[in-house]
């Protein structure tokens, strides 16, 4: 049901526009020079960069961060959408930061959703405890919907989820669910995520029952970005997506190759309109451009993001932010 809600959100246009996109890649990736024939299939947008909780791997909650906390304007939001909706099929409203703590959050999938394009959002769930929020959302049109889920009891949870309540969480998946029956509304498909670390990896079985009547379930392997907290990592090698070197240090499991899909078929857009590489790129360290600024297909096309697709090509394994990354 989810892909099918995500292929009716395809015309000739986008198809054409994702078919140049992939070959562009491709002939990219063979003569190691970027070329860019196409604007991205997929989008993500920034509501917001700050939190209610303090997860310590989280840059938004452990105070990592150092952009300044600040909110997108609806009216904004706006005018980059109008930007890339002819050709753009998904968005993402998540970058860092809580979404829903975002006032006009549903409005923001409103206007995505009017203009054809399928919108999914990240949430630690709280504030879906609160009935009317639940409402909205529904109703607004947003087509996916991830919740955290990172244990199945309070003790298990709040090691990881600072500050967190899970039966609140528990509570705002049951208005989501109970909402969607009411409203006779398929969407949106609601997937649990379970982040999977060595104090919670014993509850696996739990979170599969706690789940079973849910859309979709997914165990995460936990980002560590701080080498104190390597104690995260699970025991389960199947959810560690990392080894251990001699000396300690960590490194991503999967070989480095000279290349990521990503740089090609998406754009992420922090909520001051800083236009970044990836969801890596926490504190914008590589911005292109802001969309606010000047246009984004400029931005797209522009020195300084091709700039970056060439590194990528050429020895992706020297920038910092792919050290992380577990794409192929």
């Amino acid at each position: 049901m989810l892909y099918l809600s995500y292929l009716n959100k395809l015309n000739f246009r986008r198809v054409i526009n994702l078919f140049l996109l992939w070959a562009s890649y491709r002939l990219s990736y063979l003569f190691k020079k970027p070329f860019v024939w196409a604007v991205p299939v997929s989008c993500s947008i920034e509501p917001l960069n700050f939190c209610n909780l303090q997860c310590p791997e989280c840059f938004a909650g452990n105070g990592s961060l150092t952009r300044p906390k600040e909110m997108l304007d609806v009216f904004a939001y706006q005018r980059i959408i109008n930007q890339f909706s002819p050709n753009t099929t998904f968005l993402t409203l998540y970058f860092q930061g809580e979404p829903l703590l975002h006032p006009d959050f549903a409005e923001l999938v409103r206007i995505a959703d009017q203009k054809g394009i399928f919108t999914s959002t990240s949430t630690n769930g709280h504030l879906l405890a609160k009935r009317e929020i639940a409402r909205k959302i529904i109703q607004s049109g947003l087509k996916h919907l991830i919740i955290s889920v990172d244990g199945t009891t309070q003790e298990t949870y709040e090691k990881y989820r600072k500050n967190g309540n899970l039966q609140q969480v528990l509570d705002g998946i049951r208005n989501i669910t109970e909402m969607k029956k009411e409203l006779k509304s398929k969407t949106p498909f609601v997937e649990i995520q379970f982040l999977v670390m060595r104090h919670n990896e014993h509850q696996i079985p739990e979170i599969k029952r706690l789940a079973k009547d849910l859309n979709k379930l997914t165990f995460k392997s936990v980002q560590i970005y701080n080498i104190d907290k390597s104690d995260l990592l699970p025991a389960n090698k199947k959810y560690n997506r990392y080894r251990q070197n001699a000396d300690g240090t960590l490194r991503i499991k999967r070989r480095f190759r000279n290349r990521c899909w990503r740089q090609w078929s998406s754009v992420v857009i922090a909520c001051n309109g800083d236009v970044v590489p990836c969801c890596f790129d926490k504190n914008a360290k590589y911005a292109f451009g802001n969309v606010f600024e000047k246009p984004l297909k400029e931005i797209w096309y522009g020195k300084k993001a091709n700039d970056f697709r060439r590194a990528i090509l050429t020895n992706r394994g020297n920038i910092d932010i792919c050290c992380n990354c577990s794409e192929k």
